[in-house]
């Protein structure tokens, strides 16, 4: 990419769910973005998109003042940060990194340190399934340097609905700790109460529509229920295996800070059976299924599986 384009170009690392979901917006909003992800197959989808590939993310720092990473794991951030061709091998200083995956605090601080002065890295995690990021209906927990977070202003409203500068490194990972807490409570809560209804012999899109226009909705039940009335749970927004990851990172927080989570305790073991019945990979709206089958509950075969 032409050094002329810098201005405008926003680097993505990590071109999965969220990543992939949030590329086609940024790209409408204008900015050229440039991509890497260790998959060919997310790379060459990314370049169908219209956006610009890169073979290493020293590439794409070389490419652009603004990088995102949306990663599965503190390896991957390792790697993409201080590994061979990582961010902080590139020339380019001023760089931002808006590191916006889930990942454990300590990480995130190990990174902060050690990329500095060279970059300057903010914690952002986000809140939003990957279906809300394909709707534009992300939230952005932005902490770190406020200068930087209003640098980054432009390309938060180009992928999210919002975002909120939350004050120091470190206090995003935090909210969204908190907000995850309150999605993995909520949607085991909407599964159960569907299979409640279900087994009661009332319709689930009626379940649906009218508990969830009730004082019991949630933002769980309306972004999750649909998949929970067709019994179909691929392509997932969320994988059940990602968000073990979620909630282990969750329960470790907690217990540093001798915090009881008696509710979150009480439904991981819904998410771990999934895991037993070979969900991994599906989304996490499939822990209607498991406890179904705990019900003995006896629905029909899904019309269209890739209906969701």
């Amino acid at each position: 990419m032409m050094a002329a384009d810098r201005r405008q170009a926003v680097g993505l690392l990590g071109l999965g769910i969220m990543g992939s979901a949030m590329a086609p917006h940024l790209l409408a909003a204008g900015f050229h973005v440039v991509g890497f992800d260790i998959d060919p197959a997310r790379v060459n989808a990314f370049v169908r998109a219209g956006g610009v590939p890169a073979l290493s993310p020293r590439e794409v720092a070389e490419a652009a003042d603004i990088v995102i990473s949306v990663l599965p794991s503190v390896q991957a951030l390792d790697d993409v940060v201080l590994g061979h061709d990582g961010l902080k091998g590139a020339s380019h200083r001023g760089l931002i990194l808006v590191e916006a995956s889930t990942l454990p605090l300590a990480d995130k601080l190990r990174i902060h340190d050690a990329a500095a002065p060279a970059i300057t890295v903010l914690d952002c995690p986000l809140s939003g399934t990957g279906a809300q990021a394909v709707a534009k209906d992300l939230l952005v927990y932005a902490s770190g340097d406020t200068a930087a977070i209003a640098r980054c202003a432009p390309v938060f409203a180009g992928f999210a609905r919002a975002h909120h500068d939350l004050g120091d490194f470190g206090n995003g990972s935090k909210m969204k700790f908190v907000a995850n807490l309150l999605v993995s409570i909520h949607n085991v809560a909407a599964a159960e109460a569907m299979v409640l209804g279900m087994k009661a012999g009332l319709d689930p899109q009626d379940i649906l529509r009218v508990a969830g226009d009730g004082a019991g909705g949630s933002r769980m039940l309306s972004v999750r229920g649909p998949q929970m009335v067709a019994d179909c749970y691929e392509p997932p927004t969320m994988k059940v295996s990602i968000w073990q990851k979620d909630m282990h990172i969750i329960s470790e927080f907690a217990t540093a800070l001798n915090c009881p989570t008696p509710l979150l305790d009480a439904c991981a073991p819904i998410y771990t059976a999934a895991m037993a019945q070979g969900r991994g990979g599906q989304d996490t709206a499939s822990v209607c299924a498991v406890l179904a089958e705990m019900a003995r509950l006896e629905r029909p075969e899904p019309q269209n599986k890739d209906s969701t």
